[in-house]
């Protein structure tokens, strides 16, 4: 099958092979023909090529030339073969197979074990049994205290009132009419009123009280879960898929937001009225204490084996629902990739796969409370049966009124009896987003962001000295150490290079330097000073980072470059001309007022790293650290860069990762790592003469 193939490329080594190459410059195609039509040109872009790809082609061929070599010294291994009687193909396909078997089972192994170490990402789980007391003492202590106990205060107080005026009422109903009219009839409705406007005051006062409080106790539940998200390691992030926090974030806090005010508010109606409801059945007939037990207790087993089913249905409804924004969230960041490959059917019966294994646990919520409502139905006409027969039987020694208080009542008891069970159920069920949300409160956080007695001289770093002594650290506490026994001195203004194979422990050193990652072994002093003392922000404050993954936020550009509004606008300008960046930023209409989309997605990647080389600039601390900060710009633009940081920060220390060896060939020092492990330490020139894990790397890129 024949494919047409685009490669979008700043490496020049892969143009040879190219049918055509399509050169752009400011957005327009300047140039186009196939590598040697280009090279026979005078263009601009022929110059380029003849600067820098006629280098890597010298550097290819010696570099085959030096495969030759080693083919010749390997001659003598299939003249040993013939010795035996047996073909050299065979005898060396033979032993490479047996390698690759050996390679592949210690692979095989190391993954088998990592997986029986833990997952690298943790599913959202559900806890069983009933809701811990705790929780509720924890919504209580958000909304205060002093205001949940004013608030249960009103709520009494309005369904007292409530309760008296009805009995009030029928006390009235049997007063004795003389001459057609009552003599305390001024006095009843004097009382009457005044119960009135004591239960309106009531109820305007507790449902302030429960809305200000419903406030309180969100605002108080989300700052608490976003500090203590924002607190924890990066570990954290790593193992948590982005669905369990997009759940928390959006749907949990819905729930305390809207729902749980509303249904405290419900209950404590329901529970009051079935309390006042019962004592007034009790004083008009008190026969009913015979009956009213074993119905409260057929009544409490319904409630409790409701509330159990339906808590815990709550919880995998909740626990189902992340898997489902974690898949819609991986699709709407990856839908190029699925339009590409047409793959948007597998994604949207995925999807529908989730929402319908979401729906398991929610559609049996529905059926459980259907349930639960004959159940109560019964229990409550039985109560409204007994009420009216015993009323009957005791007619003779019941006053009309007392009696008609009764009935009323207890026609009322069905409907406040399966509404009290309901919100006990409701609110036992929703409460689980506290629990939720709670959750975090007792994962690994951070060390402290700042320390009260803080000794540091002012304007530290002064010199840039880091003292590197048998450090290492690791990922996770169920892994093995990424890096280790790390022993480097690197003096104020050196350029140290850090170099390695994928996976040696390039990054990983420097998330240690910036407490990114905790050291789980030896200590890193900077200008004398162990940074495990210092507070997180006393040291990321001081050290500055250009990242591989350049980071932009949404807002204007100038935010972006100086989100603390700490400098001028000529130092801003100033750094954007040394970043190579004032020609673009100028013919913006906006200028440094230009609105950055998310992430930064309306600038091209080069230009992401470039406003993050200008933010390095910005600042000017004493200790850079480069973390293959050009890998995303075009060679020219990298030599730019280059000679911006060795003049820009000439008296700085710098660190380097590079994955361009070119880039650091002429840096005071270069550290190799190996396997999460220094392998070697020292100058370019004097690496490369000792022919070791550096030269090798220097011949595979063809630089020697």
């Amino acid at each position: 099958m024949v494919k047409t193939r685009v490669l979008v490329t700043h490496g020049l080594s892969f143009l040879p092979q190219a049918d055509l190459i399509l050169v752009m410059v400011e957005g327009e195609i300047t140039e186009r023909g196939s590598y040697l039509e280009l090279m026979a040109r005078d263009g601009a872009f022929a110059e380029f090529l003849r600067t820098y790809a006629n280098k890597e082609q010298e550097d290819d061929e010696s570099e085959e030339e030096g495969r030759e070599e080693e083919e010749d010294t390997e001659d003598s291994a299939p003249k040993r073969g013939l010795e035996n009687g047996l073909p050299a193909a065979v005898i060396g396909q033979n032993h490479t197979s047996t390698s690759a078997v050996r390679t592949e089972g210690e692979v095989l192994g190391k993954k088998a074990k990592n997986a029986e170490v833990g997952r690298i990402t943790e599913a959202d789980k559900a806890n069983t049994g009933r809701v811990k007391l705790s929780v509720f003492w924890e919504y209580m202590k958000a909304i205060g205290v002093v205001l949940s106990c004013v608030s249960i205060f009103l709520f009494f107080s309005h369904h007292f009132a409530s309760l008296f005026s009805n009995y009030w009422l029928s006390l009235w109903t049997d007063d004795p009419v003389i001459n057609g009219t009552q003599p305390s009839r001024e006095m009843r409705l004097g009382v009457y009123g005044a119960l009135g406007v004591s239960q309106g005051i009531a109820v305007f006062c507790y449902s302030i009280s429960v809305s200000v409080g419903g406030i309180l106790a969100s605002r108080y539940l989300h700052q608490s879960m976003l500090y203590n998200v924002l607190r924890s390691p990066m570990s954290f992030f790593e193992r948590t898929p982005s669905g369990n926090l997009v759940n928390r974030f959006a749907k949990e806090t819905d729930t305390i937001d809207s729902v749980i005010p509303s249904i405290i508010k419900m209950f404590m109606g329901s529970m009051f009225n079935v309390v006042g409801s019962c004592v007034v059945i009790l004083m008009a007939t008190p026969l009913v204490a015979i009956i009213i037990p074993p119905l409260g207790i057929l009544y409490f087993f319904v409630q409790r084996f409701y509330v159990a089913s339906s808590r815990q249905l709550k919880r995998l409804e909740s626990v189902s629902r992340s898997p489902v924004y974690t898949h819609f969230n991986e699709t709407l960041l990856g839908t190029s990739v699925i339009r590409a490959f047409g793959e948007q059917e597998r994604f949207i019966r995925e999807s529908d796969g989730r929402v319908d294994h979401n729906q398991k646990a929610y559609y049996p919520s529905i059926v459980a409370n259907r349930w639960l409502a004959v159940r109560l139905e019964f229990v409550g006409n039985g109560i409204v049966m007994f009420a009216a027969l015993f009323a009957v039987m005791a007619r003779e020694s019941l006053s009309p009124g007392i009696m008609g208080l009764s009935i009323s009542y207890a026609l009322q008891l069905t409907a406040s009896l399966t509404w009290l069970v309901r919100m006990s159920s409701d609110l036992e069920t929703n409460i689980v987003a506290v629990e939720r949300v709670k959750e975090y409160e007792d994962t690994e956080k951070e060390a402290d962001w700042r320390h009260d007695q803080s000794s540091l001289p002012p304007g530290w770093p002064t010199a840039g000295n880091i003292d590197i002594r048998g450090f290492g650290l690791r990922y996770r506490e169920d892994q093995e150490l990424a890096v280790r026994n790390i022993t480097v001195a690197i003096h104020g203004g050196e350029k140290v290079g850090i170099v390695g194979r994928t996976g040696a422990g390039k990054s990983s050193l420097t998330l240690g330097l910036f407490r990114i990652i905790e050291a789980c072994e030896g200590e890193i002093h900077i200008d004398g000073v162990n940074i495990a003392t210092l507070g997180l922000h006393e040291l990321r404050s001081r050290i500055t980072i250009i990242p591989q993954d350049p980071v932009l936020f949404s807002g204007s550009l100038r935010m972006n470059l100086d989100p603390f509004d700490g400098y001028s606008d000529e130092e801003v300008w100033r750094a954007l001309e040394l970043s190579h960046l004032k020609s673009f930023v100028s013919g913006l209409p906006d200028k440094l007022n230009h609105e950055c989309s998310e992430g930064g997605e309306n600038l091209s990647l080069g230009q992401r790293q470039l406003v993050c080389l200008a933010r390095a600039l910005l600042r000017k601390t004493k200790i850079l650290v480069l973390d293959e900060a050009t890998a995303a710009v075009d060679l020219e633009t990298d030599n730019l860069i280059q000679s911006t940081i060795r003049t820009q920060f000439d008296d700085c220390t710098v660190l380097t990762i590079a994955h361009r060896l070119n880039t650091i060939m002429d840096y005071t020092r270069v550290l190799v790592l190996d396997k999460g492990e220094m392998a070697e330490f020292d100058s370019p020139s004097t690496l490369i003469t000792k022919r070791g894990i550096f030269y090798k790397m220097a011949k595979d890129s063809g630089l020697v």
